[in-house]
């Protein structure tokens, strides 16, 4: 999908990843299992990284390709939150059943992503998700730095990234069909949880390699999202093919604190980078949606509001994340600023790139929910390049099978102090993207 990288001046970096025309449709997975993973015709799975820049200013084509890079299917892909060894590195996870570590550097005058490292989980298997442990602000600068993975029969890797490159410290089987998704918990980057096929939700502590914590059936389907929160501690995240959000407290992992519904089955969760209570949700046939969980989590019960909820025809949204990049920021604080999910650590340095999604597309007219908090009365229709003033609004739209743009001219990382002043304000950007159509969606939303 599209993600953020915080590297601009005027131009901000967006990442997507493509499945060529050749792969196949690795998503559509039934509670039947007959998987469309199957490793022997993972050959067939093409895929396509891109790497965009965003300028806002420029009306006509504010994303411009930076390069694009042909690779096997992706499935996941992550920016580290810190810099490393002066680089941001982006992990990606592909049907080749690798994870591979990309370094950002820079290269006559416009960034371009370059290989590392990369590690094989195994043989005739797909890498199908990642996550960094450096998820929160605050990170210990004597912590290793650590990769889980999961891949299609259902184990998961820890992996460690050294100067020799990515190593293994530990494998161990999780789940009896594909391991969609593993995440740390931020807070305790010694656990570590994993959603399956097989219905379930994990957690695991990595000082005792497979020895499991706890064991969850509450999802009645696959579970395909985990996201620890990185403002609170011991507040959880998942979703599921159940079409359901549920909400943990870490500390009591028998029943969720809240079931929220997500009227599509739930790919990807991603928590608003200062807006602590608000959860971003790619819910595959139902669009995406925006949750307001501020009661649920402040008073640990069932109370949430659907703030935005955005639904597509003849689509799959499998990818969403927020922007550090506040619309109409730039001219204010006349600094670049960060795009990600999380912010810098308090190393003291830059802030680095962050999270990556799936590729895919959004229609540029869709409708469009809104909560009473956004103060509209119904919903509304969106149109490319229309006037009227709506909460959220298709600020970009890239199709991945076009033609390369020009370069973009080099651009700088920024200051993180910059992208908390931004919070300030009451727009955000988002992307999203969806399965079958291969385009972007930037969007600007106007919350209350």
């Amino acid at each position: 999908m599209c993600v953020p990288c915080p590297f601009s001046d005027t131009s901000p970096s967006f990442l997507s990843s493509s499945n060529g025309p050749q792969s196949l449709d690795l998503y559509s997975h039934t509670p039947e299992r007959k998987s469309g993973l199957d490793a022997d015709e993972a050959q067939t799975r093409l895929g396509r990284l891109y790497l965009y820049s965003f300028n806002e200013d420029n009306s006509a084509h504010p994303l411009l390709e930076v390069q694009r890079r042909d690779t096997s299917a992706i499935l996941d892909m992550k920016w580290c939150h810190i810099l490393v060894a002066g680089h941001a590195l982006l992990g990606v996870a592909d049907a080749g059943g690798s994870i591979e570590l990309l370094r950002l550097v820079e290269s006559e005058n416009a960034y371009t992503l370059q290989p590392v490292s990369s590690f094989a989980l195994g043989k005739q298997c797909l890498a199908l998700s990642l996550d960094w442990s450096t998820g929160r602000t605050e990170r210990a600068s004597d912590q290793p730095l650590k990769i889980i993975g999961s891949d299609s029969k259902g184990q998961l890797h820890l992996l460690e990234v050294t100067e020799a490159g990515l190593q293994e410290v530990a494998m161990w089987p999780a789940h009896h069909f594909e391991a969609w998704i593993a995440a740390f918990d931020y807070w305790r980057t010694e656990i570590v949880y994993s959603g399956g096929d097989d219905g379930l939700l994990k957690g695991w502590d990595t000082r005792t390699p497979g020895t499991c914590v706890f064991t969850s059936e509450r999802h009645s389907m696959g579970v395909c999202s985990v996201r620890s929160s990185p403002h609170q501690e011991d507040i959880l995240a998942t979703g599921s093919y159940d079409e359901h959000v549920l909400l943990w407290d870490t500390r009591n992992m028998k029943e969720p604190f809240a079931d929220m519904a997500a009227q599509g089955g739930v790919w990807r969760l991603r928590w608003h980078p200062f807006r602590h209570h608000l959860l971003l949700a790619a819910c595959m046939h139902g669009g995406f949606q925006i949750f307001n969980c501020q009661k649920a989590i402040e008073e640990k019960q069932e109370a949430y509001t659907v703030s935005v909820s955005h639904t597509l025809s003849n689509s799959l949204v499998y990818g969403a994340d927020w922007s550090w990049l506040y619309s109409g920021s730039l001219s204010q604080i006349h600094q670049p600023c960060c795009l990600g999910t999380f912010p810098c650590s308090n190393s003291g340095a830059r802030a680095a790139p962050l999270c990556s999604l799936k590729c895919g597309h959004q229609s540029p007219a869709a409708s469009c929910h809104h909560s009473a908090e956004d103060k509209e009365e119904g919903p509304s229709r969106l149109q490319s390049g229309s006037k009227r003033r709506t909460p959220l609004q298709p600020l970009a739209e890239d199709t991945t099978k076009s033609g390369s743009w020009p370069h973009t001219a080099g651009t700088k990382v920024c200051d993180c102090d910059l992208c908390l002043e931004a919070a300030t304000l009451n727009t955000d950007l988002l992307a999203t993207c969806s399965f079958y159509d291969h385009v972007l969606h930037l969007w600007k939303w106007e919350s209350s």
